[in-house]
């Protein structure tokens, strides 16, 4: 049974944050894991540091499941306003500063789990308005899909999708910032298997925000869909965007693309994505995985793994770290610095984990990464991964 409120044992993660907020070292804290009798549909609660015309303050965003809510305190009651929070709303605490990290969990408040600090400069304090977004929320693409009403707010059961769009295209802002087409003015870019055409939209969107002239084609085999989509790209003026009827495996774009995604393309057909990025030399491909069925039933755990893979619901997760981990395995074989990251948080999606591949400049000798790959193959008896097999190396 988990104690609550005053019999909670949380000063450990409070003298934390104080120190963290008077040193200038807080960069950020997130509450997570409601606790029963939370209110309904709250997920989580985020803290950061805002500079106020009263003064400076912790700004508290509570995420609910449809709706935020921000409460601004200063910094003086920002530790007696987190007490309240810990155990009596959430279970889990997440500190970051510049000088450690720590994790508190409420059936283990007197032990604090340390890391070492994901963030090396705290973050300048900022106006509390509203996030400067790389898309708009209002933007008419949205509004058009139906993720959004003219006022920029989510439509019923859009939520977590609008989320999701922004989230991407940060995402993707800052994979081009970091490859080599960062000075580019012009791309081209494969989007294989767009169904309804939600990020795709949205990557064309952030493309024109760069100032970039973007030729961006969407590969889509149902055929209604694609017809909506060039509807839409014809509605709101996206003169570079179009949608083409294909498959993934058999798509033969007609000029190479610098940038190829692939969102949640079901099963191989990520193999099949990724095998025509690195075949086009790609100089960046983003890769969402989906539904991974080919490696699970070929894994034949090893003895010390046989209580582990046993039980079918790790016997899944299992496979789906085997697959991704072979892929960017692949990946760097094939000439690429491979990325494997969620990219937005399993309650909004549980398909998150996202692969980027920036191509290498200089090659570096492939040898080493092989090896790697065939012993993780041999450990889990698997005789068959598409990529692996497309690239010659089954």
């Amino acid at each position: 049974m988990l104690l609550r409120n005053d019999a909670l044992k949380s000063d450990m993660i409070l003298e934390k944050l104080r120190a963290a907020l008077d040193a200038g070292t807080f960069v950020k804290l997130t509450l997570s894991q409601p606790a029963p009798g939370a209110e309904p549909e709250l997920r989580n609660l985020y803290a950061r540091v805002v500079d106020l015309r009263e003064g400076r303050a912790l700004s508290l965003l509570f995420r609910y499941a449809k709706r935020d809510v921000t409460k601004n305190v200063p910094l003086a009651e920002a530790p007696a306003a987190i007490e309240a929070q810990l155990g009596a709303t959430f279970e889990r605490a997440h500190l970051f500063t510049t000088s450690g990290d720590w994790q508190w969990r409420a059936d283990r408040p007197e032990k604090l789990k340390a890391s070492r600090p994901v963030f090396a400069q705290a973050p300048e304090s900022t106006h509390d308005h509203a996030k400067a977004r790389v898309v708009e929320s209002a933007a008419p693409f949205l509004q058009a899909l139906g993720v959004t009403n003219a006022a920029g707010e989510a439509r019923p059961g859009m939520v977590d999708k609008l989320r999701q769009i922004h989230r991407f295209v940060e995402i993707l802002d800052h994979l081009l910032e970091e490859s080599s087409l960062r000075e580019a003015r012009k791309l081209r870019m494969v989007d294989m298997g767009a169904g309804k055409g939600y990020l795709t939209f949205a990557a064309y969107a952030a493309a024109q925000k760069r100032g970039i002239d973007l030729e961006l084609t969407g590969v889509e085999a149902r055929d209604d869909l694609v017809k909506l989509t060039n509807a839409v790209a014809q509605r709101v003026d996206f003169t570079g965007l179009r949608f083409v009827q294909g498959q993934i495996d058999s798509f033969q774009p007609e000029t190479p693309p610098d940038v190829l995604i692939a969102l949640h393309a079901c099963n191989t057909a990520t193999d099949d994505a990724l095998f025509r990025g690195i075949c086009a030399e790609a100089a960046l491909i983003v890769a969402a995985p989906c539904c991974h069925q080919e490696v699970r039933p070929q894994l034949v755990p090893p003895a010390v793994l046989q209580d582990v893979l046993r039980h079918g619901i790790l016997r899944e997760r299992e496979a789906e770290i085997v697959t991704d981990a072979i892929r960017a395995l692949l990946l760097e074989i094939h000439g690429y610095r491979a990325n494997v990251f969620e990219f937005i948080s399993p309650e909004h999606t549980g398909k998150n984990l996202m692969i980027s591949a920036q191509r290498r400049a200089t090659p570096v000798d492939p040898a080493p990464a092989r090896a790697r790959l065939r012993e993780l193959l041999d450990f889990y008896g698997i005789r068959e991964q598409r990529l692996a097999r497309l690239l010659g190396e089954l």
